[in-house]
């Protein structure tokens, strides 16, 4: 069989696991590294030089860096600024649209909406408007803003390396700005002015408030005098109903105790602020004896006792008919938080996590498609884009948010940090661009020395650089390298060149960016951004040569439609980040991402043209 055969199925068997979702890219990459290696399509010395590429090493820096800016509260201070809009819708999309697309220039793309979507809910929540409103037009715009410079995505990392490595000079920092500026600037006008129309509103649905309505959840159980918890540990209550339901708070006294910090034993006459649907209620009272409120003494009962009790927290209310009235839950820290791509959560139950015994975390409730999931928590496998209402620690959780993979959306009240060690991150990350526009050192080298030495004078702690760095999309890069060059070097670019290149025969060389743009974005919506540049990277590279003309307008197409993953939740970690939070449904996606894809190719190709001939 010929290798370049042996590629595509190797090809083939990888875009199909990309899609199937049910193993993380990272794992599908390797897989499709190591089974080119068994099959000779690449050496075995050369099996892992990928991981050493300078796109790989680069992209690491980036992310870094941009943890940096988190830290040193450069994107608080904008943020606190964008809080100030005002109602008008318009101008909020302007605004919050508009800022994560800069942001976006400057480091990474799903670092930049990560910062910007609290700001983004809570401006959604102060004016009651749908957050489904703005936050497709928040994801679109970290695209978008990706396009403008070297680092503010991976496709244009591994496309200016790409162009570096075949014998010319890798493209500069800012050598994407003309086209990739255009472009955004264009998509952020059609988004304002227009485009948001054709984004669905999920009102009710989709607010977080909706979803997690826990004043319909809630309820006070007393422990009465003999009852079969005295003496329990929560640990004791949750294995003796074999059920993790969230005790949220233990009222003793005149002090409440948050649950997921109470390591003492019950009593008589402690109170738990018990998270509990009408099942979980009667299993409770079956299995642990505890009973809805405190039952007064025998003939002590009265009309006002029995008013008291109603408008008292911590004292069993219950509405007119019989339902658990809405109970206080100030100072419980509950936070509302997203999960990522490549979240360690994802196919996993609370069980299997040790949610609460190793982070320290409780599981409220979780969201799914802008619904609450009405099921037992610990039968649900998490999945990439569920909403999550936890308890924790408040110094603790950033932290164990941080090592799960979930993006915090925010706290009951969002606060924003103050500005530490502003000026030193901007100075070291320019004194970096400086050395990268002059030549001074390539790209790789100057970003990985801005990050040591954004390290070396505390911008960040060593433990927060390790943790910013995107295991997952470093796996991708390191092991799709490779393959991508088993593509080029058994000859399968060749061969869907020449079938390009036949196609297009009678028409001009534009039709055929045409079609590599419509075919490199169709395979960026369906797979990751960067699988879709390094596997039509080479393929561009043929048809400039097939063609006899400049490479650098074919690469350029495929930067820009690699990231131009509009159409599908699936197609970026951005679009999948506000799948949860906006309530949207797949098919949602294509409505405003159809006609932006149509207009960023309408603008794009004659720039490129212009400013990269053929």
């Amino acid at each position: 069989m010929a290798d370049s055969t042996q590629v595509f199925l190797v090809l083939g068997a990888t875009l199909v696991a990309f899609v199937w979702g049910r193993f993380r890219y990272d794992l599908v990459a390797l897989a499709a590294l190591l089974a080119s290696v068994l099959l000779g399509l690449v050496p075995t010395g050369e099996a892992f030089l990928g991981f050493g590429h300078p796109a790989v090493i680069t992209v690491a820096a980036v992310l870094v860096l941009s943890r940096g800016f988190e830290r040193s509260g450069l994107v608080d201070l904008i943020a606190e600024q964008a809080l100030r809009v005002g109602d008008r819708l318009i101008l909020q999309m302007l605004v919050l649209t508009g800022t994560v697309l800069v942001l976006s220039g400057v480091m990474n793309n799903v670092g930049a909406l990560a910062l910007m979507l609290p700001v983004a809910i809570r401006m959604a929540r102060e004016h009651d408007s749908p957050p489904s409103l703005l936050l497709m037009p928040l994801a679109f715009g970290s695209l978008l803003g990706g396009l403008t410079t070297l680092i503010g995505t991976p496709p244009n990392i591994i496309i200016a390396s790409y162009r570096g490595s075949i014998g010319g000079e890798a493209f500069g920092m800012f050598a994407f700005f003309p086209v990739g500026a255009s472009v955004a600037l264009a998509g952020l006008a059609f988004i304002v002015l227009a485009g948001w129309r054709l984004v669905p509103q999920r009102a009710g649905k989709a607010s977080l408030d909706a979803m997690f309505d826990t004043a319909h959840y809630l309820v006070e159980l007393h422990v009465p005098e003999g009852g079969k918890a005295v003496g329990w540990s929560l640990r004791d209550l949750h294995q003796a109903l074999e059920e993790t339901i969230p005790v949220l708070a233990v009222v003793r006294g005149d002090k409440r105790h948050a649950g997921h910090a109470f390591h003492g034993t019950l009593r008589e006459d402690d109170i738990l602020l018990v998270e509990a649907g009408p099942e979980e209620m009667k299993l409770i009272e079956d299995k642990a004896g505890l009973v809805v409120g405190p039952e007064p003494p025998a003939g002590e009962s009265s009309e006002e006792d029995a008013a008291d009790r109603e408008t008292k927290p911590g004292h069993g209310r219950t509405t007119d008919k019989g339902r658990p009235a809405p109970v206080d839950t100030e100072g419980l820290q509950l936070v509302e938080a997203v999960v990522r791509n490549d979240s360690m959560m994802i196919h996993r139950t609370v069980t299997q996590l040790r949610l609460h015994n190793q982070f320290g975390l409780h599981l409220v409730a979780v969201a799914r498609d802008g619904g609450r999931l009405n099921q037992r928590l610990r039968d649900i496998r998490f999945r990439a884009g569920d909403v999550l209402l936890l308890q924790g620690g408040e110094g603790e959780i950033g932290e164990s948010l941080t090592t799960l993979g979930c993006l915090p959306l925010a706290s009951r009240n969002l606060t924003l940090g103050q500005p530490r060690m502003l000026v030193a991150s901007v100075a070291i990350f320019a004194v970096a661009v400086i050395a990268m526009v002059l030549d001074l050192l390539p790209s790789a080298v100057a970003l990985t020395g801005a990050a040591l030495v954004s390290m070396m004078v505390g911008v960040l702690s060593l433990r927060e650089a390790y943790q910013a760095i995107d295991g997952p999309v470093i796996v991708l890069l390191g092991a799709m390298i490779p393959v991508g060059q088993a593509l080029e070097t058994s000859g399968g670019a060749g061969l869907i060149a020449d079938a390009l290149l036949a196609l297009g025969s009678e028409w001009p060389v534009v039709a055929t960016l045409a079609g590599l743009f419509v075919i490199c974005t169709v395979l960026s919506n369906v797979v990751n951004n960067a699988a879709a540049a390094l596997l039509m990277a080479p393929i561009a590279a043929s048809l400039a040569e097939g063609f006899e003309a400049s490479l650098d307008p074919f690469l350029m197409v495929v930067a820009i439609s690699a990231s131009c993953a509009f159409l599908t939740p699936i197609g970026h970690q951005s679009n999948t980040l506000v799948m949860g939070p906006g309530g949207y449904r797949f098919g949602d996606y294509w409505k405003l991402g159809l006609p932006l894809s149509v207009l960023v190719m309408a603008v794009a190709i004659p720039l490129i043209l212009l400013v990269w001939p053929l």
